[in-house]
């Protein structure tokens, strides 16, 4: 059935809004000023309409005029965003970890970092997995695990030291990184390989591998993890953390995060 014409209106007004938001966002990120003559030019539009649909914009609270005349986008965006991305990550975080454990047969994890320390928030274990217990809601100390690492990823040296400025590198692990540079040495053969590795750092015989979840705003606020004993994980690594990439990759970009 053919739209009315209040209908098209309506639909051509929305499509010019979208348009106008994300030639602001684009401006901004890139340093330019998101002025009105800027945005028109951007989209090579009539700096009138541009006015008029920014002014509808600020009125619901969607865009802000900054006092030297341009526009920003409102932290209303960014908060409605934030909401869906914790939203994806409860649904379709499960659904990737179960996948995950499927596809390998080991257990499966999704964790985020709280202080110094990892905290799991979801698992996916086998049925017939030796595992006693869960692991969910339970903190484990991030410089010997494979999600502490995968969380700071993106993280600088300078704010890797903040994180565990008051930690004691102390793990029962016979492997355990023993100071912050030895963290951050391993960190950075990590990232050349796209993975995590642990071997034996948190526990004797324990082995690991895992990948950070990235967001929309291109942050990393998570890592899946793959975790067993070593004698059934060492010869599988490179399986595992293709697996365990991939999967972070798929979940990161339900996300929002941009294709790395």
């Amino acid at each position: 059935m053919p739209m009315d014409h209040r209908t098209q209106t309506r639909l051509s007004s929305m499509g010019r809004g979208f348009e106008i938001v994300r030639a602001l966002g684009e401006l901004s990120e890139r340093g330019d000023a998101a002025t009105v003559q800027s945005i028109a030019r951007e989209l090579d539009r009539d700096r009138s309409q541009v006015s008029r649909t920014l002014a509808v914009l600020s009125n619901l609270g969607f865009v802000v005029r900054d006092a030297d005349l341009s526009y920003s986008l409102s932290w209303n965006w960014y908060a409605t965003a934030q909401e869906l991305t914790d939203q994806r990550l409860q649904t379709v975080g499960m659904a990737a970890l179960d996948a995950l454990s499927a596809e390998l047969g080991q257990a499966c994890f999704l964790s985020i970092l709280q202080g110094d320390s990892t905290v799991t928030i979801f698992e996916s274990v086998p049925a017939d997995s030796r595992m006693i217990g869960s692991w969910r809601g339970r903190a484990y100390p991030a410089f010997c695990s494979d999600a502490g690492r995968a969380v700071l990823w993106d993280a600088t040296d300078r704010e890797i030291r903040a994180v565990f400025s008051a930690t004691e590198f102390d793990s029962p692990g016979p492997n355990a990184p023993a100071s912050i540079e030895d963290f951050i040495d391993r960190l950075r053969q990590d990232r050349e390989r796209g993975y995590t590795i642990i071997d034996q750092e948190a526990e004797p015989g324990l082995y690991s591998v895992a990948a950070p979840v990235w967001d929309f705003r291109g942050e990393v606020i998570a890592a899946i993890q793959v975790v067993g004993e070593r004698n059934a994980l060492h010869a599988r690594t490179a399986e595992c953390g293709t697996a365990v990439q991939d999967a972070a990759d798929r979940l990161s970009h339900r996300l929002g995060a941009a294709s790395r």
